[in-house]
């Protein structure tokens, strides 16, 4: 084996056993709101930077997910990402509710939504 390959076998064996960490939410820092949907399924991850251990880490704060509806299965690409959004604001509306976050998604369609012009 190369010096090269036996790296990427401790990387992704360090991968494996550790989990993700999930952390309280702090209501000072924003939050990073990650939403993506497939034909078969929805989820979202909600994020924050957080200092552990001396160092920023972007930790974890809820993650949630479901399997599509079968009316749902129609949608376009961007309407199942917008679909996505709505139910994650439902869901998770404990936590954003009068927050800033940042929405990191890769639908442009979902992107270009800034909410009610001023």
């Amino acid at each position: 084996m190369t010096q090269e390959r036996i790296q990427a076998y401790e990387k992704n064996k360090y991968a494996l056993t550790n989990a993700p960490l999930l952390l309280m939410p702090d209501w000072k820092p924003p939050f990073k709101l990650y939403i993506d949907a497939c034909g078969e399924g929805i989820g979202a991850a909600l994020n924050q930077v957080q200092i552990v251990n001396d160092k920023p880490y972007e930790a974890q704060n809820c993650l949630i997910s479901r399997q599509i509806q079968p009316t749902e299965a129609r949608y376009g690409a961007s309407q199942m990402k917008c679909c996505c959004l709505v139910w994650v604001l439902e869901k998770l509306h404990y936590y954003l509710d009068g927050i800033v976050f940042e929405l990191i998604t890769d639908c442009n369609a979902v992107k270009g939504h800034r909410g009610p012009s001023q």
